[in-house]
Parts: structure tokens; C-alpha cells; sequence
């Protein structure tokens, strides 16, 4: 071991205590409370085009402001949650005994699909966001907020894609349902047997939920008609800059505007 690690060591054992539960709360706060936003809006698109860019439009509202936001109370956390969580697999921390009965099996599936989730969302990115887009050049679609359907459609088109978005997703949510379970003894909310059973029916229940809204939102997707939501987006997009007082932009233009 080298003097560095050494110093790291030492640095996440002197502040285990603080660390435990800043990384327990990121998980729940504000990483958990984003998962379940993402997956229920992307689940609006099992509603149709519309629904779903209007879900988009409130979000993208924020304007300016969404690029901080984003960064601040999203990627930051994720980020921090992360490092520690790799730390914790590594050995660099000790097990603070949140599965203390018979939870090997989930204590082995909580880092599994961690690493799985992680890799999962790094990809995401690249695909989909606009972070990724040095990365994807033009062998990837990419998503535009202002043709929402549209381009998910077309950036989701292969069955492999759906594959890997469900095993992403479904990874993800176990991280995080299952995680709402230990973060319940690392705060001392549930101690005794009893509470833990009525706190795992709880944590099984809101995974299902998020499971069924992701899953649900890839058959929404594979639903959309291409054209039709692109003729749809047209429509909405005119109306948006006549309302905001500019000219209605050229078919080329809004073109043009796609995969940005």
C-alpha cells in the first residue's frame, strides 16, 4: 500500500461517521428523489407525444437556471455517492453491518447493481444528454427537448438499446429501493425485526412501482410514430415562438435544431 493510500485510509476511516450518512442521505436526497421524477416523467410518454413534451417543456422551463441545477443537486451528489460507493466495494471502508441477519445476498446485489447503475448512467449521457454530446459525434442520435418523442423514438429504435436501458433502469432502481431499506438502519429508524420486515415490504413496493414506470416508459417509446410526433412538435414549436413574439422558423431550421 502506498503512502497515498495510506492517507485515504485513513482519511475515510477518521470520518466514517459523517461520511456513512452524507453518502446514506445522497442516495435518498437528492439521487433517489431524482430517479423517481426521471422515471414517473419519462413514463408520461405511455400518455402520447404531447403528454410527454409537455413534461419535458416544464422542466426545460427553467431555462439558464437548469445548467447549475442540474450540476448542483444531480450530478454533484452522483458523483459523491459514487466515489464513496466504490471506496466501500474496494475494502477502503468497513461494513457497517446494515445487513446484519441473513442480507448477504442483497448486500451483494446493492454493490452489483451500484457498479451496474453507475456505468448505466455514464452511458446515458453520452447517449441522451447534452453532456454527452462531444462524445457521441454522429453515430448517435441524441435527444432534443423540443422534439422530446421524436428523437427519443429514433434514439431508441433497436431492440439491444431497450435491452440495455431496461437492465440500466431495473439496476437502478434495485440500487435504490433496496437502499431506502439500509439507510433505515444506518439512521436507527428501524432497529427491530419486525421493523425491518414492514420496511422491506415498503422498499419492494416502491421498487415495483418505479420498475413498472421504467419498463413502461421503453413500451411508450417503441409506441410513438415518428412522423406524427415530429408533425406534432412542429405545431407546439410554431406557436411557442409566435407567442414569444419571433418568426415561425423554416422546416430546414427546426431541422437543423435536432440531436443539439
Amino acid at each position: 500500500m502506498t503512502r497515498d493510500d495510506t492517507a485515504a485510509d485513513s482519511f475515510f476511516t477518521r470520518h466514517q461517521f459523517l461520511i456513512y450518512r452524507l453518502f446514506s442521505l445522497a442516495g435518498l436526497l437528492p439521487v433517489g428523489a431524482f430517479l423517481v421524477v426521471h422515471l414517473l416523467t419519462n413514463s408520461s410518454i405511455l400518455g402520447g407525444a404531447e403528454s410527454f413534451q409537455d413534461r419535458v417543456d416544464t422542466i426545460h422551463g427553467l431555462g439558464p437556471l437548469l445548467v447549475p441545477v442540474e450540476i448542483a443537486f444531480i450530478f454533484l451528489p452522483i458523483l459523491f455517492h459514487a466515489v464513496v460507493g466504490f471506496v466501500i466495494i474496494a475494502g477502503g471502508m468497513p461494513n457497517v453491518g446494515s445487513y446484519p441477519y441473513s442480507g448477504n445476498i442483497r448486500y451483494t446485489l446493492q454493490r452489483a447493481t451500484g457498479m451496474i447503475a453507475f456505468a448505466f448512467i455514464v452511458w446515458h449521457l453520452v447517449h441522451l444528454h447534452w453532456l454527452g454530446a462531444p462524445f457521441r459525434g454522429t453515430a448517435l442520435p441524441g435527444f432534443d427537448p423540443h422534439h422530446a418523442s421524436s428523437t427519443l423514438a429514433v434514439a431508441m429504435a433497436s431492440l439491444g438499446m431497450n435491452l440495455l436501458y431496461a437492465i440500466g433502469m431495473l439496476a437502478a432502481v434495485y440500487h435504490f429501493a433496496n437502499g431506502l431499506w439500509s439507510l433505515g438502519i444506518t439512521w436507527g429508524v428501524w432497529t427491530s425485526p419486525a421493523a425491518m420486515r414492514r420496511a422491506n415490504w415498503v422498499s419492494v413496493g416502491v421498487g415495483a412501482v418505479l420498475a413498472f414506470a421504467g419498463l413502461g416508459s421503453l413500451v411508450g417509446i417503441r409506441r410513438i410514430d415518428v412522423d406524427s410526433a415530429r408533425a406534432l412538435e412542429e405545431r407546439r414549436g410554431e406557436a411557442r415562438r409566435m407567442l414569444e413574439g419571433g418568426l415561425p422558423a423554416s422546416p430546414a431550421a427546426a431541422s437543423a435544431d435536432v440531436g443539439t
